[in-house]
């Protein structure tokens, strides 16, 4: 993580301005608020919005990938997972 923590605290930190989490969080209260019978559908449209977001840090995540050589791309992938994970514990 040491070797890639700084490129990958800018990215989550650009990440984190695009808007997408707000629109998780905003899905996420909607299903808590949900009475019973939208809870389903509410969940259903909460987790159309992870997806997405997880979507985009991959993306962001493998456009960098593909500027490395091929020996530290695992190494910067496996240290990008660890560090959106801790950050945000719903991509889990």
């Amino acid at each position: 993580m040491r070797r890639f923590s700084d490129v990958i605290s800018r990215q989550l930190a650009l990440f984190a301005e695009d808007g997408l989490l707000e629109e998780v969080h905003e899905a996420k209260t909607r299903y808590d608020r949900a009475p019973r019978d939208e809870a389903e559908e509410a969940f259903g449209d909460y987790m159309d919005v992870v997806d997405t977001a997880k979507s985009e840090l991959a993306a962001l995540r493998d456009r960098y990938a593909a500027t490395l050589d091929a020996d530290t791309v695992e190494e910067y992938e496996d240290a990008f997972e660890r560090a959106a994970r801790k950050r945000w514990r719903w991509l889990a």
